[in-house]
């Protein structure tokens, strides 16, 4: 019978503090096309909006942005969660408006259903809770709010289809 020896444990290597874990940054013409998405389509969105007289550009459409053009391969930047999760939020939003009226504590709770119902209905977007607190907070038109929010979710959809097919990038991964 022979004896094996133990074998030693020999650690692992250890990591300075300050050493980062974060992916390797993009290439330089990855980063510059995908800027140059967001602003193309934040710009535009500003754009149409002054020429109807409207405003189609509201902050969680910046984030909604950055998701489409900068982490397109994510759940969260995929059409289906972009412009449903924009959408189901908002609805959310004005169903807590009618409860409850305008103000900081129905934003508070509409911010934090929106998640809720984006779960339920399988279109989670991050940026589009804070579109139900703004309909909670602003308490807007509802028909006018939802069909520009429609249509500003698509062009941000559509400019990001274009900045992700220059940068080579399989967008969107899913489209429902």
């Amino acid at each position: 019978m022979t004896q094996t020896r133990p074998v030693a444990e020999v650690p692992a290597p250890t990591r300075p503090w300050h050493a980062t874990q974060a992916p390797p940054r993009p290439k330089p013409l990855t980063m510059l096309v995908a800027t140059a998405s967001s602003v193309i389509a934040l710009t535009l969105l500003v754009a149409i909006g002054e020429w109807t007289d409207q405003v189609l550009l509201i902050p969680p459409l910046a984030a909604s942005m950055a998701l489409i053009a900068g982490a397109s391969q994510t759940p969260l930047g995929q059409p289906r969660s972009v412009i449903g999760g924009q959408l189901v939020s908002a609805v959310t939003g004005f169903v807590v408006l009618a409860a409850l009226g305008q103000g900081v504590w129905a934003s508070g709770i509409a911010g934090g259903l929106a998640l809720g119902a984006m779960m339920l209905l399988r279109v989670a977007h991050s940026p589009a809770a804070a579109t139900a607190v703004i309909v909670a907070a602003t308490g807007p038109s509802v028909v006018p709010f939802l069909a520009l929010l429609a249509a500003a979710t698509v062009i941000l959809v559509l400019v990001g289809l274009v900045g992700n097919r220059v940068n080579k990038q399989p967008y969107p991964v899913f489209w429902w």
